[in-house]
């Protein structure tokens, strides 16, 4: 007699069994880490720079209290990040424009100083195919990016001048709502409601000239609502440069499954962030200490505050850190497990959000970068996986965006 559940046993399984499980862990030896790692392009899509960057104050050429520069990229193979151009919201006026607008360019043009000052160390890439071309050449990479879309002003008529620089993503929104869409977390201070508004006129035309112009459109930071309706609308793959997955750890900053699942359709990428409070819940004493060290050290926020105060504010939360429980690694990859099965290898890719918060324990620097790889392969990614979430993903909608982009 034929055993018919014991033959399809194997076909039930295979069609039942979730993606994940085809990963097969094992041990690696740092030197196989360190093998595979400096073989792949390595990119972190979010690494924001602090105040006085690329001056005396804070050289990125040497080593620094700073999370990233130039030493730390190459001790721990960070091959290339993404500096930010960020502006924290403010009012919707004419004259929040006009001071958000001179922010933008102070930064912007820090970033330049780097690249000038350092060209045998470090190229500024335009285009996915420069940034192959620098790395092959030996230099790091940097790529810009502009988090916060609020120092464009009340129009979109800086967009061309920025794509001619090289920007090659915008985050429509920051901490609180804006004049192109609603925030993942309004700010009650600038008399934002609670409930997401969903994309403006100017978000909308926003969302066309970012297209036009081969620029991508970052959804980190972008309310539910407003994020969605700029996916739907965006006729090229998208981005969120630094969220995580909300099925791991709730957070008003990470993505649900919807989300996610509308970044794939579309053709994007969701770079995970190592950002511990996204990636998972502190330990109660580090949040009080935390927040207490914030109201001392950042009462102005992290770009407001001088390279001695920041110094300090790191300094005294490692020391909180060590003496408790802490955020590590291996919670991080948690999320690039959970989004690679929902979503599929391809539409993953990884971020640190150094220097703006950023980190978590065995990441807590680029020196630590190899860190991520190690641990990525002892969980079974293939080599192929890990160049795609390293950044062949990234350089994909880059290149499909530059590919798209209105041809005048």
């Amino acid at each position: 007699m034929i055993d018919l559940p014991r033959l399809l046993l194997p076909l039930i399984l295979m069609l039942s069994t979730p993606v994940w499980a085809e990963r097969v862990a094992r041990e690696v030896s740092e030197a196989e880490a360190w093998a595979l790692h400096s073989r792949i392009l390595t990119i972190d899509t979010h690494v924001d720079i602090g105040e006085g960057f690329a001056t005396a104050q804070l050289d990125p050429g040497g080593f620094t209290e700073a999370q990233v520069d130039l030493p730390k990229m190459r001790a721990g193979g960070l091959d290339a990040a993404f500096f930010i151009v960020y502006v924290g919201q403010g009012a919707l006026d004419a004259q929040g424009f006009e001071q958000a607008r001179v922010r933008a360019e102070e930064m912007y043009h820090a970033i330049k100083r780097m690249v000038r000052a350092y060209p045998a160390q470090i190229g500024l890439a335009r285009s996915a195919d420069e940034a192959e071309q620098i790395h092959a050449s030996g230099r790091l990479v940097a790529l810009l990016g502009m988090e916060n879309g609020y120092p464009l002003g009340a129009n979109t008529d800086d967009i061309p001048m920025w794509a001619e620089r090289g920007l090659r993503y915008v985050g429509l929104t920051h901490f609180g709502h804006n004049q192109f869409g609603g925030s993942s977390n309004p700010r009650p201070d600038l008399g934002d409601s609670d409930e997401d508004p969903g994309l403006t006129d100017l978000g909308r035309e926003l969302v066309r000239a970012l297209n036009d112009h081969g620029i991508l459109v970052d959804v980190s930071h972008v309310g539910r609502r407003s994020m969605l309706e700029a996916v739907e609308l965006s006729r090229l793959p998208v981005i969120a440069s630094h969220s995580s997955a909300m099925g791991v750890h709730e957070n008003p900053r990470n993505l649900d499954d919807e989300q996610l699942k509308a970044i794939r359709d579309n053709g994007g990428v969701a770079q995970m962030v190592a950002f511990r409070s996204y990636v998972a819940e502190l330990y109660p004493a580090v949040a009080a200490g935390q927040a207490k060290l914030r109201e001392r050290y950042l009462p102005g926020g992290w770009a407001q505050a001088s390279n001695e105060d920041r110094a300090d504010y790191v300094r005294e939360l490692g020391e909180l850190r060590r003496r408790y429980p802490d955020v590590t690694l291996a919670r991080f990859v948690d999320h690039i497990d959970y989004a690679v099965d929902l979503i599929g290898i391809e539409h993953v890719g990884i971020s640190s959000d150094f220097d703006g918060g950023g980190g978590v324990q065995g990441w807590d620097d680029a020196t630590e970068t190899i860190n991520v790889t190690w641990e990525l392969m002892r969980r079974g990614y293939s080599e192929s996986d890990i160049r795609a979430l390293w950044g062949g993903n990234v350089l994909r909608v880059l290149r499909d965006n530059e590919a798209g982009r209105r041809q005048d």
